[in-house]
């Protein structure tokens, strides 16, 4: 087994255990006992227990699923809007991709999380608004790159010659256009989930995404901060989750650049 292989089933386990992993929570990481808390790790309580006394490693479990669910939600949706619009304005060009380009470049004079944060203060603190916010923070960027790729190829031989056969738009997008787009696609995708995560960590941390007492990990760093000399495992152990997402995202991002051979 090479490397490779090992790290994708190191990823897929990872992530299992963030799906099956609250179904196996030792206690009810909304559950409030004053009379433990901030308790330091012990056997009971593994990873100690918050200013609530509510037990940090079951909040950590299903923090898991919110954090990193809703950055898989956010991909998705991105996906769904940037790449069919990106291969569509490609594939027309005319006016309707001038104005397509335009509207890109609009979105992409901001950094990402300027847009985030401007979209998710003005539409108010909720998870909705943040996953709306980050989408429109990101989607211009996987349709630039949707749409530069199709740019390079509906000019070669195999695309006209399909257009020479009669088949339409849909076929020719959907046969010969989307398996080259695809990869690239997938390679930023990976290594821009961890950004996605971090946006939505930062977000929760200054309030702006997650609340009380939704168990979200970004959110539980904004809670743990009054106490980060007192008991610095309840900052410590979030920021490694983060970090370690992050990590996974960035690695596997670069076996793809790699594997489908992505300049930059």
């Amino acid at each position: 087994m090479n490397s490779q292989s090992l790290l994708f089933i190191l990823v897929f386990a990872y992530f299992l255990a963030i799906v099956i992993a609250p179904l196996f929570t030792p206690h009810d990481p909304l559950q409030i006992n004053m009379n433990e808390r901030l308790l330091k790790p012990s056997e009971e309580h593994l990873f100690g227990t918050d200013h609530l006394g509510r037990d940090l490693f079951s909040r950590i479990l299903t923090g898991g699923q919110v954090t990193v669910g809703t950055g898989l939600l956010v991909l998705i949706i991105v996906l769904l809007v940037g790449v069919p619009l990106g291969m569509v304005s490609g594939f027309i060009g005319g006016r309707f991709d001038r104005y397509f380009m335009r509207t890109i470049d609009s979105f992409m004079a901001f950094p990402d999380f300027i847009i985030a944060i401007v979209l998710s203060g003005i539409l108010g603190p909720s998870m909705l608004n943040l996953i709306f916010a980050i989408v429109v923070a990101k989607w211009g960027s996987y349709a630039r790159l949707v749409r530069s790729t199709v740019l390079s190829e509906k000019e070669k031989d195999y695309v006209l010659m399909a257009v020479v056969n009669g088949l339409s738009a849909f076929q020719i997008i959907r046969k010969h256009l989307l398996p080259h787009v695809m990869g690239n696609v997938l390679v930023l995708a990976t290594l821009d989930f961890g950004k996605i995560i971090l946006m939505i960590a930062s977000l929760s941390y200054i309030g702006l995404g997650a609340q009380p007492p939704t168990p979200e990990w970004g959110a539980m760093l904004n809670e743990s901060t009054p106490y980060v000399q007192s008991s610095p495992h309840l900052m410590i152990i979030p920021g490694i989750a983060i970090m370690c997402t992050v990590l996974i995202s960035n690695l596997v991002g670069d076996v793809l650049r790699d594997r489908f051979d992505v300049k930059g």
